[in-house]
Protein backbone atom coordinates (compact mmCIF):
# COMPACT_ATOMS: atom_id res chain seq x y z
CA UNK A 1 0.00 0.00 0.00
CA UNK A 2 2.72 2.22 0.96
CA UNK A 3 4.53 1.68 -2.48
CA UNK A 4 1.62 2.29 -4.75
CA UNK A 5 1.29 5.65 -3.02
CA UNK A 6 4.57 6.84 -3.27
CA UNK A 7 4.20 5.61 -6.86
CA UNK A 8 1.05 7.71 -7.47
CA UNK A 9 2.88 10.75 -6.07
CA UNK A 10 6.35 10.11 -8.28
CA UNK A 11 4.24 9.99 -10.97
CA UNK A 12 1.93 12.87 -10.84
CA UNK A 13 3.45 15.27 -7.81
CA UNK A 14 7.22 14.94 -7.04
CA UNK A 15 9.62 17.33 -9.04
CA UNK A 16 10.97 14.03 -10.39
CA UNK A 17 7.61 12.98 -12.58
CA UNK A 18 8.99 13.64 -15.59
CA UNK A 19 11.89 10.99 -15.10
CA UNK A 20 9.18 8.68 -13.05
CA UNK A 21 6.97 8.97 -16.41
CA UNK A 22 10.23 8.16 -18.69
CA UNK A 23 11.25 5.25 -16.46
CA UNK A 24 7.67 4.32 -16.68
CA UNK A 25 7.77 4.37 -20.56
CA UNK A 26 11.58 2.39 -20.99
CA UNK A 27 10.98 -0.22 -18.12
CA UNK A 28 7.26 -0.72 -17.49
CA UNK A 29 8.27 0.05 -13.57
CA UNK A 30 6.63 3.16 -11.96
CA UNK A 31 9.32 3.73 -9.53
CA UNK A 32 8.22 3.95 -5.37
CA UNK A 33 11.44 4.42 -4.21
CA UNK A 34 12.64 7.34 -6.49
CA UNK A 35 16.15 7.48 -5.38
CA UNK A 36 16.93 3.96 -6.16
CA UNK A 37 16.33 4.09 -9.70
CA UNK A 38 18.08 7.77 -10.38
CA UNK A 39 21.36 6.32 -8.86
CA UNK A 40 21.02 3.20 -11.30
CA UNK A 41 21.52 5.83 -14.06
CA UNK A 42 24.19 7.12 -12.52
CA UNK A 43 27.50 6.07 -14.11
CA UNK A 44 30.98 6.31 -11.90
CA UNK A 45 32.21 9.12 -14.62
CA UNK A 46 29.92 11.51 -12.88
CA UNK A 47 31.24 11.76 -9.49
CA UNK A 48 33.37 15.18 -9.91
CA UNK A 49 29.88 16.68 -11.46
CA UNK A 50 28.79 19.33 -8.77
CA UNK A 51 24.65 18.29 -9.31
CA UNK A 52 25.75 14.23 -8.45
CA UNK A 53 26.71 12.19 -6.03
CA UNK A 54 27.59 8.66 -5.52
CA UNK A 55 27.09 6.06 -8.85
CA UNK A 56 25.61 2.88 -10.04
CA UNK A 57 28.71 1.11 -9.17
CA UNK A 58 27.04 -1.13 -5.71
CA UNK A 59 23.94 -1.22 -7.57
CA UNK A 60 25.56 -2.69 -10.58
CA UNK A 61 26.77 -5.42 -8.32
CA UNK A 62 23.85 -6.21 -6.78
CA UNK A 63 21.80 -7.07 -10.40
CA UNK A 64 24.35 -8.70 -11.60
CA UNK A 65 24.68 -11.37 -9.10
CA UNK A 66 21.06 -11.22 -9.18
CA UNK A 67 20.65 -11.51 -12.47
CA UNK A 68 23.13 -14.66 -12.51
CA UNK A 69 21.21 -16.45 -10.03
CA UNK A 70 17.19 -15.54 -12.01
CA UNK A 71 18.63 -17.03 -14.93
CA UNK A 72 20.30 -19.81 -13.59
CA UNK A 73 16.87 -20.70 -12.71
CA UNK A 74 15.25 -19.84 -15.67
CA UNK A 75 17.80 -22.07 -17.51
CA UNK A 76 17.18 -25.14 -15.23
CA UNK A 77 13.68 -24.87 -15.58
CA UNK A 78 13.19 -24.64 -19.07
CA UNK A 79 16.11 -27.53 -19.94
CA UNK A 80 15.47 -30.33 -17.81
CA UNK A 81 17.12 -32.71 -19.53
CA UNK A 82 20.42 -30.67 -20.02
CA UNK A 83 23.85 -30.80 -18.46
CA UNK A 84 25.78 -28.42 -16.20
CA UNK A 85 27.95 -27.88 -18.67
CA UNK A 86 25.12 -26.53 -21.64
CA UNK A 87 23.39 -24.59 -19.02
CA UNK A 88 27.10 -22.67 -18.05
CA UNK A 89 27.36 -21.63 -21.43
CA UNK A 90 23.29 -20.78 -21.88
CA UNK A 91 23.79 -18.29 -18.89
CA UNK A 92 27.04 -16.87 -19.66
CA UNK A 93 25.24 -15.85 -23.44
CA UNK A 94 22.67 -14.57 -22.06
CA UNK A 95 24.44 -12.42 -18.76
CA UNK A 96 27.77 -11.36 -21.15
CA UNK A 97 27.97 -7.74 -21.25
CA UNK A 98 27.36 -7.60 -25.41
CA UNK A 99 23.92 -9.42 -24.44
CA UNK A 100 23.09 -6.88 -21.97
CA UNK A 101 24.37 -3.78 -23.81
CA UNK A 102 21.87 -5.10 -26.77
CA UNK A 103 19.00 -5.23 -24.39
CA UNK A 104 19.76 -2.02 -22.80
CA UNK A 105 19.63 -0.23 -26.57
CA UNK A 106 16.10 -2.02 -27.47
CA UNK A 107 14.42 -1.12 -24.10
CA UNK A 108 15.85 2.78 -24.90
CA UNK A 109 17.73 3.13 -21.46
CA UNK A 110 20.08 5.40 -23.16
CA UNK A 111 16.91 8.05 -23.27
CA UNK A 112 17.48 7.90 -19.69
CA UNK A 113 20.89 7.98 -19.43
CA UNK A 114 21.48 10.58 -22.07
CA UNK A 115 19.56 13.11 -18.40
CA UNK A 116 22.63 11.90 -16.53
CA UNK A 117 25.47 11.44 -18.81
CA UNK A 118 25.98 15.01 -20.24
CA UNK A 119 26.42 13.04 -23.72
CA UNK A 120 29.03 10.82 -22.35
CA UNK A 121 27.32 7.63 -23.61
CA UNK A 122 28.80 3.92 -24.48
CA UNK A 123 27.44 0.61 -25.04
CA UNK A 124 29.12 -0.17 -22.19
CA UNK A 125 27.08 2.14 -20.09
CA UNK A 126 23.54 0.84 -21.17
CA UNK A 127 24.84 -2.57 -20.20
CA UNK A 128 25.90 -1.30 -16.19
CA UNK A 129 22.83 0.69 -16.17
CA UNK A 130 20.87 -2.48 -16.61
CA UNK A 131 21.97 -4.50 -14.53
CA UNK A 132 21.81 -1.34 -11.68
CA UNK A 133 18.21 -1.11 -12.80
CA UNK A 134 17.71 -4.72 -11.70
CA UNK A 135 19.28 -4.50 -8.49
CA UNK A 136 17.04 -1.08 -7.94
CA UNK A 137 14.37 -3.17 -8.57
CA UNK A 138 14.90 -6.11 -6.29
CA UNK A 139 15.57 -3.79 -3.11
CA UNK A 140 12.08 -1.95 -3.69
CA UNK A 141 10.01 -5.63 -4.80
CA UNK A 142 12.31 -8.94 -4.07
CA UNK A 143 13.39 -11.88 -5.76
CA UNK A 144 10.25 -12.69 -6.93
CA UNK A 145 9.29 -9.98 -8.87
CA UNK A 146 12.38 -9.32 -10.05
CA UNK A 147 12.46 -12.42 -11.17
CA UNK A 148 8.93 -12.17 -13.22
CA UNK A 149 10.32 -8.98 -14.72
CA UNK A 150 13.50 -10.19 -16.14
CA UNK A 151 11.89 -13.68 -17.61
CA UNK A 152 8.77 -11.84 -18.93
CA UNK A 153 10.03 -8.08 -19.91
CA UNK A 154 13.50 -8.65 -20.59
CA UNK A 155 14.46 -12.43 -21.26
CA UNK A 156 11.04 -13.35 -23.51
CA UNK A 157 10.91 -9.84 -25.05
CA UNK A 158 14.27 -9.13 -26.03
CA UNK A 159 16.05 -12.78 -26.63
CA UNK A 160 15.64 -15.54 -28.87
CA UNK A 161 16.98 -18.40 -26.97
CA UNK A 162 16.64 -20.99 -29.43
CA UNK A 163 18.80 -18.89 -31.48
CA UNK A 164 21.58 -18.85 -28.77
CA UNK A 165 21.82 -22.46 -28.14
CA UNK A 166 23.53 -22.38 -31.25
CA UNK A 167 25.39 -18.70 -31.13
CA UNK A 168 29.29 -19.50 -30.02
CA UNK A 169 30.70 -15.96 -30.12
CA UNK A 170 32.92 -16.57 -26.84
CA UNK A 171 36.17 -15.87 -28.74
CA UNK A 172 38.11 -16.23 -25.56
CA UNK A 173 36.71 -19.57 -24.63
CA UNK A 174 37.06 -20.69 -28.27
CA UNK A 175 41.08 -19.43 -29.12
CA UNK A 176 41.72 -21.69 -25.64
CA UNK A 177 39.94 -24.58 -26.88
CA UNK A 178 42.51 -24.26 -29.80
CA UNK A 179 45.29 -23.85 -27.98
CA UNK A 180 44.62 -26.61 -25.64
CA UNK A 181 44.14 -28.97 -28.77
CA UNK A 182 47.32 -27.88 -30.41
CA UNK A 183 49.53 -28.13 -27.68
CA UNK A 184 49.94 -23.86 -27.65
CA UNK A 185 49.82 -21.38 -24.78
CA UNK A 186 47.78 -18.39 -24.68
CA UNK A 187 48.32 -15.05 -22.15
CA UNK A 188 46.53 -11.99 -21.89
CA UNK A 189 48.50 -8.96 -21.28
CA UNK A 190 47.40 -5.57 -20.51
CA UNK A 191 49.07 -3.18 -22.19
CA UNK A 192 47.82 -0.21 -20.98
CA UNK A 193 45.22 1.31 -18.56
CA UNK A 194 43.82 5.03 -19.51
CA UNK A 195 40.99 7.25 -18.10
CA UNK A 196 39.11 8.20 -21.01
CA UNK A 197 36.35 10.37 -20.25
CA UNK A 198 36.81 9.88 -16.86
CA UNK A 199 36.48 6.34 -16.94
CA UNK A 200 39.15 3.35 -16.70
CA UNK A 201 40.15 2.02 -20.52
CA UNK A 202 42.06 -0.74 -21.00
CA UNK A 203 44.07 -1.94 -23.63
CA UNK A 204 44.69 -5.51 -24.07
CA UNK A 205 47.15 -7.93 -26.15
CA UNK A 206 46.54 -11.72 -26.90
CA UNK A 207 49.53 -13.61 -27.25
CA UNK A 208 50.11 -17.27 -28.61
CA UNK A 209 53.57 -19.14 -27.67
CA UNK A 210 54.29 -15.41 -26.73
CA UNK A 211 53.89 -14.18 -30.41
CA UNK A 212 51.75 -10.96 -30.28
CA UNK A 213 48.43 -12.02 -32.03
CA UNK A 214 46.07 -9.15 -31.71
CA UNK A 215 44.89 -5.97 -29.39
CA UNK A 216 42.06 -4.11 -28.45
CA UNK A 217 40.85 -1.72 -26.18
CA UNK A 218 37.52 -1.17 -24.65
CA UNK A 219 35.93 0.27 -21.06
CA UNK A 220 35.39 -3.62 -20.26
CA UNK A 221 38.43 -5.59 -19.41
CA UNK A 222 36.97 -8.38 -20.83
CA UNK A 223 35.28 -6.99 -23.41
CA UNK A 224 38.72 -6.25 -24.52
CA UNK A 225 40.13 -9.84 -24.20
CA UNK A 226 37.39 -11.05 -26.00
CA UNK A 227 37.81 -8.32 -28.89
CA UNK A 228 41.73 -9.46 -29.24
CA UNK A 229 40.64 -13.15 -29.01
CA UNK A 230 38.33 -12.59 -32.18
CA UNK A 231 41.66 -10.74 -33.73
CA UNK A 232 43.94 -13.73 -32.60
CA UNK A 233 41.07 -16.15 -34.68
CA UNK A 234 40.72 -14.45 -37.22
CA UNK A 235 44.79 -13.71 -37.63
CA UNK A 236 45.48 -17.74 -37.02
CA UNK A 237 42.23 -18.74 -39.52
CA UNK A 238 40.26 -21.42 -37.98
CA UNK A 239 36.98 -21.58 -36.97
CA UNK A 240 35.44 -24.18 -34.59
CA UNK A 241 31.89 -24.97 -34.96
CA UNK A 242 29.04 -24.40 -32.34
CA UNK A 243 28.78 -27.13 -29.48
CA UNK A 244 32.45 -27.96 -29.68
CA UNK A 245 34.03 -26.09 -26.60
CA UNK A 246 34.58 -27.92 -23.56
CA UNK A 247 34.93 -25.16 -21.55
CA UNK A 248 33.15 -21.72 -20.90
CA UNK A 249 34.82 -18.22 -19.68
CA UNK A 250 33.44 -15.80 -17.99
Amino acid sequence: MRNSIRRFYNFYLSKDRQLARRIKNVTGITPARMHLYKLAFLHKSMNNEKDYKGNNERLEYLGDSILSTIVADYLYQKYPAEDEGFMTKMRSRIVKRKTLNSIADRMGLDLILTDFSMGRLSSTMLGNALEALIGAIYLESGYKRTRRYVVRHLIRKYLDVHLLEEKDDNFKSRLLEWCQKNNRTVDYHMVEKFKYEKRDRFRIAVLIDGEHMGQAEDFNKKSAEQTASHKAIKKLGFEIEPHTSTQSIN
